[in-house]
């Protein structure tokens, strides 16, 4: 799942419409971040969500990025 419009999701629409999972750009933007920040924090492991892995690419986990966006509420 990608983001074309880099718009900040609301934390309804990602309850509601993500998947388990999304790329690191789509987590990143329900942060307010940019892609490229988002990957440099996933490489200093800094990254608000849980991040894994998967091959050659890197995935998060859509419960682990409500979990801290309900948190900061």
């Amino acid at each position: 799942m990608g983001v074309s419009n880099r718009r900040r999701p609301t934390l309804a629409e990602i309850r509601a419409e993500w998947p388990p999972t999304v790329d690191v750009p789509t987590a990143g933007a329900a942060f307010g971040l940019s892609r490229s920040h988002s990957y440099e924090l996933v490489a200093r492991g800094e990254f608000p969500a849980k991040v894994e892995k998967f091959g050659s690419r890197y995935v998060a986990y859509t419960e682990s990025i409500i979990r801290k966006l309900s948190a900061s509420d």
